[in-house]
């Protein structure tokens, strides 16, 4: 269910590489509200975990969702799938504004929960998933695709790791998504349901500038909305961008948009570039302008000279196999509850203190 035309119906497929054997590491889908719930089970089974339950309460997504994982059982009810002593682990993607409300049941339920981004739409729900969190020792983890789901983001990381650019300074984050709205949900255009651009698919941008900087907290110093070209849905922006600075002082710079054009190959140009003291990294995830080249191009530059690597099939995603490995082990590998929050915590705060820049009717 790769659809390269369709973001949000995107759900990238890997090669198989398990963590553990069949029937060792059981979960359940619950809320098939947004598409990417695909490409989370499919990490997931990916990395062996057995995918044993669904439930929606809107069976046409239940039979499509069937139809893709052809092993799957459906369930009668949420609870049905929360009292399963075998389920480890809920993947979900709910509506943005309904995804805490799942993730505190799953959690009293015993269960680990790992929600679509962005995880949860305010700072209250925020303190009630902390609370959760430290009453039940559960995990909250979530679904930031564009780095996890992505093998040039794994493999940025990688590099910067290996000290390929010396030290991190500034991280851009360009983040374009086709809008496609005749097929997009009625909450999709709802603010207080999605959350707004920046908490919305501002969250992948947040989360990346955190990673790369090595950075565990960082300032929102400024951050704007627009609705520039759809007056027929006034609940929706169309527009974001944020200036960001990391506790360790690393500058970040995003941009988020619904603007990608018919004629472009894929839903979305989306592209990072890390700038580090010797050195930088320029990521073109999901395609090469005006080259059939496919996805998956990183580029570098740095004291040795300039390389250009086609990681597309040779990277895999490993988050999936160390998530179900924190499960088991209660380690914090993939990623730290700490990351998970505090990138939920700013796309929130962007989203809040945002300057408001669409034109007055006429203009």
């Amino acid at each position: 269910m790769a659809n390269v035309s369709d973001g949000m119906n995107y759900a990238p497929k890997g090669i198989p590489s398990p963590v553990v054997k069949p029937g060792e590491f059981a979960f359940a889908a619950i809320a098939l509200d947004h598409g990417h719930i695909y490409g989370m089970c499919n990490g997931l089974t990916e990395a062996g975990a057995t995918l044993k339950r669904v439930y929606d309460p809107n069976p046409a997504k239940v039979a499509a969702f069937c139809q893709q994982f052809p092993g799957v059982t459906p369930a009668k009810s949420e609870q049905e799938i929360l009292a399963d002593p075998e389920i480890r682990l809920v993947a979900g993607a709910a509506v943005p504004s309904e995804r805490c409300a799942l993730g505190l049941r799953v959690l009293d339920a015993g269960k680990d929960y790992f929600t679509d981004k962005a995880p949860l739409t305010t700072l209250e729900q925020l303190v009630a998933a902390k609370a959760k969190v430290k009453a039940t020792g559960n995990k909250y983890m979530v679904y930031y695709s564009e780095r996890i789901h992505v093998e040039t983001a794994i493999f940025a990381g990688q590099l910067i790791e290996e000290g390929a650019i010396r030290r991190v300074v500034q991280v851009i984050g360009l983040g374009p998504h086709r809008l496609s709205a005749p097929t997009r949900p009625d909450w999709f255009f709802e603010k207080e349901k999605y959350g707004g651009i920046l908490c919305d698919i501002g969250s992948h941008q947040i989360e990346q500038i955190l990673f790369y900087a090595g950075a565990k907290d960082a300032t929102v110093t400024h951050s704007q909305i627009a609705n520039y070209n759809h007056p027929d849905a006034p609940g929706l922006d169309d527009f974001g961008d944020a200036a960001l600075v990391t506790d360790n002082g690393v500058a970040g710079y995003f941009r988020v948009d619904w603007f990608t054009p018919d004629g472009l190959q894929t839903w979305g140009d989306g592209r990072i570039i890390i700038l580090g003291t010797e050195g930088f990294i320029e990521q073109r995830k999901y395609m090469n302008l005006a080259t059939n080249d496919g996805p998956g191009h990183l580029f570098l530059a740095n004291g040795k000279g300039e390389t250009h690597y086609h990681v597309a099939g040779k990277v895999g995603y490993p988050f999936f196999g160390e998530l179900i490995l924190d499960c088991l082990n209660r380690t914090e590998n993939a990623m730290t509850q700490e990351h998970a929050f505090k990138a939920a915590e700013l796309c929130v705060k962007a989203q809040l203190q945002a300057v408001e820049l669409t034109p007055a009717p006429g203009r």
